[in-house]
């Protein structure tokens, strides 16, 4: 198959299901929200070791905030329920409650919500000592927590959704310069897509893995050499093609498996614009990461 003069191979991305958490960061300009939002962020890269994954999804208008100031969406997942509950206060607690002027709001839609996370009873509440309380805000329960600046909102429940994770594709490009191009293009086409994110720095990945290693067996994962163009002349399945000298690889998590779909095909759609783009691939490791098939042909063929 081709898109745009670029082979797409007929072959899938292999996801796995994942817990993730969806809320508002809010603060009293833009400045201040997304300064909160990257620090709560934080290593939030890989499944593969703690804290889990994390990515701002999205910026959102006072009109859309809950309490009608500037903020940002930030999702938060774990493949095990109990590590989530503990690695998403812990962001709010060390990311958001120590920046200047934020709030935290839920911002999960009730139909996707699995179960919620309690506040009570957390670092986040008890971080009040006895002068917190519960009062209502645009018709929320929010803990209002006392701070040097003021005080500190945040909603008494966070919704969590089984989602996905682990939505991919690789992009396989001629220079450096060309395969980052189309991945940042594509990221930011995948930001227009709700519910979903994109957990590496930038969105983009240069340090794709595979399960396990080969001379490292310990390892949980380590790097994938079929797709490192460095090494095409030393390792044997190499799968980097002549005139491929950059692979860069996209991950898209999200709270249902339609909207990752959708990512990842807006995602491929606009990296095959972007002159030098030379295939489009996905990650799968034959059923040892995750049992959640997504086939770039279907992917592709979505209205």
């Amino acid at each position: 198959m081709r898109l745009n003069n670029v082979e797409i191979e007929d072959t899938f991305a292999e996801a796995f299901p994942m817990y993730i958490g969806r809320f508002i960061i809010t603060a009293s300009t833009r400045r201040w929200a997304l300064a909160s939002a990257q620090e709560a962020k934080g290593l939030g890269v890989s499944a593969t070791l703690g804290p889990g994954e994390a990515g701002i999804e999205r910026e959102v208008t006072r009109d859309e905030s809950p309490d009608n100031r500037p903020g940002y969406i930030l999702d938060v997942g774990h493949r095990q329920r109990k590590e989530l509950n503990y690695w998403l206060i812990a962001r709010i607690r060390k990311g958001v409650l120590p920046t200047p002027t934020t709030s935290a709001f839920d911002a999960m839609p009730k139909e996707m919500a699995h179960y919620s996370i309690e506040v009570k009873d957390t670092p986040i509440q008890l971080f009040g000592d006895g002068f917190e309380e519960i009062v209502e805000r645009k018709g929320r329960a929010v803990y209002k927590i006392p701070r040097m600046d003021g005080f500190f909102f945040i909603e008494t429940k966070l919704g969590i959704a089984r989602g996905i994770a682990g939505g991919n594709f690789l992009i396989l490009g001629e220079s450096q310069a060309a395969t980052l191009m189309a991945a940042e293009v594509a990221v930011d086409a995948i930001k227009e897509i709700p519910y979903v994110f994109n957990p590496c720095a930038g969105g983009i990945a240069a340090s794709g893995t595979k399960v396990g290693g080969k001379k490292y067996t310990e390892a949980v994962a380590t790097t994938n050499d079929a797709y490192c163009a460095s090494l095409r002349d030393r390792v044997k399945e190499t799968k980097i093609p002549s005139g491929v000298n950059c692979v860069y690889e996209i991950f898209v998590n999200g709270l249902n498996l339609v909207s990752v779909e959708k990512a990842m095909k807006v995602g491929i759609e606009t990296a095959t614009t972007v002159s030098g783009v030379k295939k489009i691939t996905a990650g799968n490791y034959g059923g040892t990461l995750g049992n959640i098939l997504i086939p770039l042909k279907k992917v592709l063929e979505i209205n």
